[in-house]
């Protein structure tokens, strides 16, 4: 197969999450702003067979994605959809609260992200993980002097069509919907 041209994929323009239903269709996208990081590697699990001093053979069971997300700021509609809970808001301008609310027993939601990148080739580049779930660390912190940096860790598996994530390179620019 035959690649006509080499992307050359620059910075990160933009993140969205969305959650996902019952058949892992991803429902209304949300920002994550301010998005510093989206790296995402393949890796797959893997059998050896050992015999007479050697190995034989080496199976996958099958590969899936881990990945990081850092973002400026915190947007609690965002750690809705990496964290379960529940977001609310109330009140009227100029006193509307926003909120979001956790238990014990909020079970980590698996939700889809996509990522874009404006290459210095032109046109723009995404990337897709089709089922991610925080399976590590969801964070931030209040420090002196410093910003919040929201940040989270996780898995990304086959959704229920075998699709893991993509890779996107558009020759005219296309924003995520």
């Amino acid at each position: 197969m035959a690649i006509a041209t080499n992307a050359l994929p620059y910075g990160l323009r933009d993140v969205k999450l969305a959650p996902l239903d019952s058949t892992d269709t991803p429902g209304t996208k949300v920002d994550l702003p301010a998005s510093q990081t989206f790296s995402f590697s393949e890796t797959e699990e893997v059998t050896e067979l050992r015999g007479d001093d050697v190995l034989i053979a080496v199976k996958g069971k099958g590969a899936k994605v881990e990945w990081d997300l850092e973002a400026g700021g915190i947007s609690l509609a965002a750690y809705v959809v990496m964290s379960g809970g529940t977001y609310s808001l109330t009140g009227v301008t100029p006193n509307q609260v926003r909120k979001l609310a956790k238990s014990g027993t909020d079970a980590r939601p698996y939700f889809f992200v996509e990522g874009q990148a404006i290459p210095d080739s032109g046109g723009d580049w995404h990337a897709r993980v089709f089922k991610c779930k925080v399976t590590d660390n969801l964070e931030g912190e209040m420090k002196d002097g410093e910003f919040w940096i929201s940040k989270a860790s996780g898995q990304g598996l086959p959704n229920l069509t075998n699709q893991l994530y993509e890779l996107v390179q558009n020759e005219t620019a296309t924003a995520i919907t």
